[in-house]
């Protein structure tokens, strides 16, 4: 029975990999987007950790100065009872002063456990960082071929017109007629106007050398 669910297991997996992996070919970009969802998902959660990690540190440190405090105030008492020759005070001192170092003692070994996971918090948490960057980095990079390759395939279905239908390539040939069309109507309106402009001028010459000879 075991085999039989392992296999179907098995092929679960492998179908769904295999759906993956289709996806990834026809659409890279959406796939990799995914990933660093889920990656800056994960990110996140980390330095969430590392802030809680920080504040525990934090909290074991406050604890341990404060048995600290308590257990030199202690063992001053001690001294201060002993002298005085008050044996009751100083039994109880002494208790108090070992209940405190032993706290110390724990707080310490708490302390610094707490303080190697958060080193190894923090390192993690860099090291997910700088994944997350290349990732970001690659992702522009795939952009950017995938940009490169569309303009390539569009640049190719203009110019190529052997490897492309005939309906663009006819387009392609409209576009370079109206060209040529506007050219020759910008050309023809300068021609036009240049002419009018020296026809004009002539006039002028006429009717000014008749008034001279009229006079």
């Amino acid at each position: 029975m075991a085999t039989i669910f392992s296999r179907i297991k098995d092929t679960v997996v492998a179908d769904l990999h295999e759906a993956i992996d289709q996806k990834e070919q026809k659409n890279p970009i959406a796939v990799l987007n995914h990933y660093l969802r889920k990656c800056e998902s994960e990110t996140e959660r980390v330095r969430k950790l590392v802030e809680r990690q920080f504040l525990l540190k934090e909290e074991f440190g406050r604890e341990y100065r404060e048995a600290e405090h308590y257990a030199n105030k202690r063992k001053y008492q001690v001294e201060i009872a002993t002298k005085a020759g008050e044996k009751e005070l100083v039994e109880f001192a002494l208790k108090e002063q070992c209940y405190y170092e032993e706290r110390m003692a724990r707080l310490k070994e708490s302390l610094q456990q707490t303080s190697q996971q958060l080193t190894e918090l923090e390192q993690k948490y860099e090291e997910m960082k700088h994944k997350l960057k290349d990732m970001k980095l690659k992702r522009m990079e795939l952009m950017g071929r995938e940009n490169v390759a569309h303009a390539h395939h569009r640049m190719n279905k203009v110019v190529d017109h052997t490897g492309y239908t005939s309906k663009a390539f006819d387009t392609f040939e409209e576009m370079e007629s109206y060209l040529d069309r506007l050219e020759h109507q910008i050309t023809s309106s300068y021609h036009r106007h240049t002419i009018d402009a020296q026809i004009a001028q002539l006039e002028k010459q006429l009717k000014s050398e008749e008034s001279h000879t009229v006079s």
